[in-house]
């Protein structure tokens, strides 16, 4: 396994595979890196030739300084990871191999980053727009793999590649969970372990909401959801919607559209979670 830290190097390594008839694939990550993570590279893997991790946290996305601050970053651990599993190619570049100079664009997604996360989090998917688009111009892969866990980000994702005509095809990867259904998360280092125990109420929260939602209103079930959680005096939801799978608009009754998706974000003390569930 290759590791590289500027953008030349990595592209002089990529141009010589390509040569050689190599198809590139590629994993997006912040490093901090877990199973979900570890089961993106290895379904590039099995679908390319070749397998390329970014480890990069983007300060472009971050509209809260402590967040930045307080990221989970271990790299020798995450290379060790990635070498365990095979990965052929990591890059981990520094800001100023991302942005060496100030990125100024401004994307509009309509009405995509509008909800949500683009409520809550101002600026926030500009910036993932920012990198990710920086990203598949330096790697510039055949594929690359996104983790379900961020659905609105992967819809923002999926309407920059085809706005921008980026030759890339995107695939979306399902929520990789812990055995007692928490979603994996690099924020779930940050919590401690009574917080750990106590987190896991989101997660079977929206799997019981999928059995109600057979006979409950989609205003009821959020009500629901939304006060069973925050029964739990550690967790505050800070959003939780239901919503047209694949234009993230809420939806108002359960034959609205084809695709149902319930997205909801909670606070476990200071940790910021998220997590969502398919209803159909």
């Amino acid at each position: 396994m290759k590791v590289y830290k500027t953008v030349a190097g990595l592209q002089r390594h990529l141009n010589e595979l390509r040569q050689k008839g190599a198809q590139i694939g590629f994993v997006p990550t912040m490093g901090a890196l877990h199973d979900g993570h570890l089961s993106l590279v290895k379904r590039c893997l099995n679908e390319n030739n070749i397998c390329v991790v970014s480890i990069f946290v983007n300060p472009t996305q971050f509209n809260n300084k402590t967040d930045l601050e307080k990221y989970p970053r271990n790299l020798e651990r995450d290379i060790n990871l990635l070498k365990s599993v095979g990965c052929n190619v990591v890059f981990a570049p520094s800001v100023k191999q991302i942005y060496p100079k100030v990125d100024k664009r401004q994307f509009d997604f309509g009405p995509l980053d509008k909800v949500m996360e683009g409520t809550y989090r101002p600026g926030h998917f500009n910036g993932v727009a920012q990198v990710v688009s920086r990203l598949f111009d330096i790697v510039a892969p055949k594929k690359a793999y996104f983790g379900e866990k961020d659905f609105q980000q992967l819809a923002i994702i999926r309407e920059m590649v085809k706005q921008y005509h980026i030759p890339v095809e995107i695939i979306g990867c399902p929520i990789v969970r812990e055995k007692d259904g928490m979603a994996l998360s690099s924020r779930n280092e940050r919590l401690s372990a009574d917080e750990r125990k106590r987190a896991v109420k989101i997660s079977q929260t929206l799997f019981k909401s999928v059995e109600m939602a057979k006979s409950h209103s989609v205003d009821e079930v959020k009500k629901w959801v939304i006060d069973t959680i925050n029964e739990e005096a550690i967790l505050e939801v800070e959003y939780y919607e239901i919503v047209n799978s694949l234009t993230m608009q809420s939806v108002n009754s359960w034959n609205d559209c084809d695709n149902i998706t319930g997205c909801i974000t909670v606070y476990c003390g200071e940790v910021r979670l998220i997590d969502n569930i398919q209803y159909k």
